[in-house]
């Protein structure tokens, strides 16, 4: 018998780790997936940021822990992802969102910092993967959302110079589809969602500069993203909802990149 649509987004008994997770778009995602019913446990690199959003997602009735680590440091993903399979039984969501950026004339680019970036945006995500994948995944299935951004589908605007950024987001796009294809015989769906702006901590310097109504003019929908603009398409990737949908991204960025093309 066909199940209902509540059935079909609900995650109850579920289990999922969301890195970056301690405030800004990680929690936003880690919120929707425990309102949807999944236990969920959160990482990033400070503690008292985790700790605080973990008692915030408690307040509202959600099964949440935090545990810190740092996911451009090999050892620490491998550690995370043992503790995380100890703590939660098994991961049967993960969500790739940890990232940085750094702001520098294509020709002035600190080495230094574009490392920073990749190991971060794109090498932990692999890592992180490959360590979720060998402790369960492969055997049992499960759903990994990729964050990549609308920056990682073209070139900025000559004012935005984030070279780095931009690379790391748009090999996160081909990461997805390479994996999906690669891991869907096990039952593994890989996708990756494309933000646009959203008045994050990351992002806030940028729209401070450019101007935030000069930024939601340039938007179709005249907005910038919210608090709820992910929690949609976060609990339909990782529910059994989007069970057929695999190797694709979404940009969720008000019609910005349409604009663009």
């Amino acid at each position: 018998m066909a199940r209902s649509v509540q059935q079909l987004f609900d995650l109850t008994g579920k289990t999922a780790l969301v890195t970056g997770g301690s405030r800004g778009l990680g929690l936003q995602m880690a919120q929707a997936l425990g309102e949807a019913g999944a236990r969920v446990l959160l990482t990033a690199r400070k503690a008292a940021e985790l700790e605080s959003a973990a008692t915030a997602l408690q307040a509202q009735g959600i099964d949440a822990q935090w545990l810190a680590a740092d996911c451009a440091q090999p050892e620490a993903i491998a550690s995370l992802a043992q503790e995380a399979v100890q703590r939660l039984g098994s991961i049967d969501i993960l969500v790739n969102n940890a990232g940085a950026t750094w702001g520098a004339k294509a020709e002035e680019h600190p080495l230094a910092a574009w490392d920073k970036v990749m190991d971060l945006n794109i090498r932990g995500y692999f890592l992180l993967s490959q360590a979720v994948a060998r402790a369960g995944m492969l055997q049992r299935g499960g759903r990994i959302i990729n964050i990549s951004s609308i920056a990682g589908l073209g070139g900025n605007p000559i004012a935005m110079r984030t070279l780095a950024y931009n690379t790391s987001k748009g090999a996160v796009l081909n990461f997805t589809r390479a994996l999906a294809a690669e891991w869907g015989p096990q039952g593994i769906t890989v996708n990756a969602v494309c933000p646009g702006f959203f008045r994050t901590k990351m992002a806030s310097g940028l729209i401070d500069s450019i101007g935030e109504a000069q930024m939601c003019a340039q938007a179709p929908l005249r907005r910038l993203g919210d608090d709820e603009d992910l929690k949609g398409i976060t609990v339909l990737l990782a529910s059994a909802a989007g069970k057929h949908i695999t190797g694709q991204w979404l940009a969720v960025d008000g019609g910005v990149s349409a604009v663009l093309g």
